[in-house]
């Protein structure tokens, strides 16, 4: 999936930034650690540091965030599109001195996958290899990882969770000359992330995470990842969509959401509402008494299933979320937002808690993976009949089963199998589905959304 250079991308005409994609051969090598500690540790040294994730994941730009100080967009070529990746690359090189870019799973896995993307825009890779179990061996898969794809750029590898210089050394010594070998890493209890069932423990809920990540930056100054990597020249675009979202939703009010129970949006998502000209106030389902005037409550998906006891001991704030659905006001629920509407929700621990109840249905967590990956939705919404185009990108991923009375609109079909996927139910002014919208992969339909799902 190589990038076609056009009349705009001329080399010496665009704008230069060392950037790397931090890659491995399989998820749960360390990528989110080594990625964290890049950039921890010349944010500390002074450097403006700015983190992209490839793919949908939520938690994982939450620690990168809590590492960089800076917000984390995602690059997809699917989710995003070529474009959108090129406009956010481009900003993002006029005022950082260095870019990183985690990858998602392995490096070649996925379509598109974080390969692709180093192809398109000519941004090396470096490879985290988990080398705690490995000799000659690691010089086998650094090879591949760098040559699989001749094309695709290569920095050079890092060795992870490997604790001697003489382990190191039999590493070293092992890879090809034209393989760069920036050091180890060692197994450190200390910066490992802890885990859940839908990935990394979120950076909100770590109370040391600061201390992690600074000791995580300790071991980057022991490797050859001290030095900035080679800059990359980044070309603006111009944009081709001729609708345009500024001042689309000037004067609405936004509620939103956000706390330890509901906190997986997008950061685009946050800014395409902010174009609009809405006006955004957030409010806490856990500890907030009521929901504030607004205009429009849009509550993102998260861990309903952790705090179910304390979200439903918190009746006041239920009644307004039922007051507001009555004023016939719109609410869009993403996932573990649209649990929470629900009548029930059974926990892991097999206990039952009686939910908002504006959806007919129940919900019923389970310890093996319900759904994930990448969708998209034709979205048949009164109003919306004379759009460009009524379909929205987005992902699902959950561990909790639905049984919900309503009869959908509609159903996601995974990319790039075209495989049916979730269902999307709209209940008098309620859009709700497992789905996690991807606002700008139609800004005029997000828009519509946020007018008035109901009339």
């Amino acid at each position: 999936m190589a990038f076609e250079n056009t009349s705009q991308n001329i080399k010496g005409t665009g704008e230069m930034c060392p950037a790397l994609i931090v890659a491995a051969p399989s998820s749960g090598t360390g990528k989110t650690t080594i990625t964290a500690a890049i950039a921890r540790y010349h944010r500390n040294q002074g450097k403006k540091v700015t983190i992209f994730k490839v793919g949908p994941d939520f938690i994982d730009p939450m620690i990168l965030r809590q590492a960089s100080g800076e917000l984390v967009y995602q690059l997809d070529l699917w989710l995003v599109g070529e474009q959108g990746c090129q406009q956010l690359l481009y900003k993002a090189a006029q005022s950082s001195d260095l870019i990183l870019i985690e990858g998602v799973m392995g490096l070649f896995d996925g379509t598109p996958s974080s390969a692709d993307l180093a192809e398109t825009f000519n941004i090396p890779v470096l490879g985290i290899i988990d080398a705690s179990a490995m000799a000659q061996t690691f010089a086998a898969v650094a090879f591949g990882l760098a040559n699989y794809r001749p094309a695709m750029p290569f920095s050079g590898v890092i060795a992870n969770r490997v604790n001697t210089p003489r382990h190191q050394e039999i590493l070293a010594n092992c890879l090809p000359e034209d393989i760069r070998f920036y050091g180890r890493i060692p197994k450190d209890a200390s910066i490992t992330l802890p885990q859940r069932h839908l990935g990394l423990v979120q950076a909100q809920e770590l109370t040391d995470i600061d201390t992690q990540l600074d000791q995580a930056a300790s071991h980057i100054a022991e490797t050859g990842l001290v030095d900035l990597p080679a800059a990359v020249e980044f070309f603006a675009c111009e944009a081709t969509e001729t609708y345009k979202a500024e001042g689309a939703l000037a004067g609405t009010r936004i509620i939103i959401v956000k706390d330890k129970a509901f906190s997986f949006i997008y950061a685009a998502n946050i800014a395409f509402l902010e174009e609009t000209g809405a006006e955004l106030v957030y409010c806490s389902a856990l500890t907030d008494s009521e929901l504030p005037a607004g205009d429009v409550l849009y509550i993102p998906g998260g861990y309903p299933e952790l705090y179910a006891a304390q979200l439903t001991a918190n009746k006041s704030f239920i009644d307004s979320v039922v007051a507001f659905s009555q004023s016939n006001k719109t609410i869009i629920a993403e996932c573990g937002g649209m649990l929470y509407l629900l009548d029930q929700l059974t926990d892991l621990e097999e206990e039952k808690f009686a939910m908002v109840g504006l959806l007919p249905g129940k919900a019923v967590m389970q310890k093996k993976l319900a759904a994930i990956g990448s969708q998209q939705v034709e979205l048949p919404l009164k109003g919306t009949e004379d759009l460009t185009s009524d379909i929205m990108r987005g992902h699902s991923f959950h561990y909790s089963s639905a049984e919900i009375a309503l009869e959908p609109i509609s159903q996601t079909k995974h990319h790039p199998t075209e495989r049916l996927g979730e269902f999307v139910y709209q209940h008098g002014n309620i859009l709700a589905s497992y789905m996690h919208w991807y606002f700008q992969s139609n800004p005029e339909l997000t828009v519509k959304l946020f007018t008035r799902v109901g009339s």
